[in-house]
């Protein structure tokens, strides 16, 4: 029946947000940061640069 389409394009559109969330929860927490040592951020030598407006 025609009349129920709308209701099936609203029950796409919030499994399709609800994985989209999913998926972006579990790169973000799946995502493993390893921090610099000490040594090494004490070898790197920052650019400063004097903007002249």
């Amino acid at each position: 029946m025609p009349q129920m389409a709308p209701i099936n394009w609203l029950i796409l559109f919030f499994i399709f947000s609800i994985t989209l969330v999913i998926f972006n929860i579990l790169n973000y927490f799946c995502f493993t940061y390893t921090p610099m040592k000490t040594s090494q951020s004490l070898t790197i030598k920052f650019n400063k640069l004097n903007w002249k407006w």
